[in-house]
C-alpha cells in the first residue's frame, strides 16, 4: 500500500510537471509568433504612411495580431521555440488571415524547416504574394497549417502586402500524391494555392498533400 501510495504521489507530480511545462511553452510561442506579425504590420504602416502624405490616401487598418496554438502538436512547438532563439529575423512578405478559422499568419520567402516553424513560406516558382498569378504557400499540418483540415469552400482567405489587401474566395480543396506538383503551375487568373502535408494527424511523415485552392475576388488598400 505504502509503495502503491508513493507511486501516485509521484505520478501526480510528474503530471503536473508536464502540464506546467506545456503551458509555458505555449505562452512562450504565442509572445514570439506576434513579434514577426508585429514588424510586419510596422512595416506595411510605414510604407503605406509614406504612401499617405505622397497620395492623401487614407490610413490603414491595423492587422490583428494574435496566433491561436491550440491544435499545434507539442513538437511543433519545441521547434517554434528553438528556431526562435536562433535569433534569425526574417523579413515577411505578407500576412495571410483565414478570419473564420481564426489564423493570422506571416508568410515568409522559401519552405525550408526554419521559415515553416516561424511561419508560412512562399513557395520557389510561384508568384509572389500580390501579383496576378497562381501564389503558392505551405505550412505545417501540424503547426499553422493544421486549421485547413475545417477550411470549406466559400471562405474567405486574405493576403495583406505592404502595398494592398487581396481577398480570395476557397473553390476546391483535394488530396494529391507529392509529385502532383502541377497544382502549383502558373494560371491564367489570379489564384492562391495552400499545401501542407496529409493526413493532418499521421504519425511520420505523411505520405500526401492536402491543397487548397482560392480565386481572387477583391482587392484594394
Amino acid at each position: 500500500m505504502k509503495r502503491l501510495a508513493l507511486f501516485e504521489r509521484v505520478a501526480w507530480g510528474v503530471g503536473l510537471l508536464l502540464i506546467a511545462v506545456f503551458t509555458i511553452a505555449k505562452l512562450q510561442g504565442a509572445v514570439s509568433s506576434r513579434l514577426e506579425i508585429a514588424r510586419f504590420q510596422a512595416a506595411r504602416t510605414a510604407y503605406q504612411e509614406a504612401a499617405q502624405r505622397a497620395t492623401g490616401a487614407r490610413a490603414p487598418v491595423p492587422v490583428p495580431t494574435g496566433v491561436d496554438f491550440t491544435l499545434w502538436s507539442e513538437g511543433r512547438i519545441r521547434a517554434y521555440q528553438s528556431h526562435d532563439e536562433e535569433g534569425r529575423q526574417p523579413q515577411a512578405l505578407a500576412l495571410l488571415e483565414i478570419p473564420r478559422l481564426g489564423l493570422t499568419v506571416p508568410v515568409l520567402e522559401g519552405t525550408d524547416e526554419f521559415t515553416l516553424n516561424r511561419g508560412v513560406g512562399h513557395i520557389e516558382g510561384t508568384a509572389l504574394p500580390g501579383e496576378c498569378d497562381n501564389v503558392g504557400i505551405a505550412g505545417h499540418r501540424d503547426g499553422f497549417f493544421r486549421v485547413l483540415k475545417d477550411v470549406t469552400d466559400g471562405d474567405t482567405i486574405t493576403l495583406v502586402t505592404l502595398w494592398e489587401t487581396m481577398h480570395y474566395t476557397v473553390e476546391d480543396t483535394r488530396i494529391v500524391e507529392p509529385e502532383e506538383i502541377q497544382v502549383l503551375d502558373p494560371t491564367s487568373t489570379p489564384v492562391l494555392t495552400l499545401v501542407t502535408c496529409y493526413p493532418f494527424y499521421y504519425v511520420g511523415n505523411a505520405p500526401e498533400r492536402y491543397v487548397v485552392r482560392a480565386r481572387l475576388t477583391s482587392e484594394g488598400h
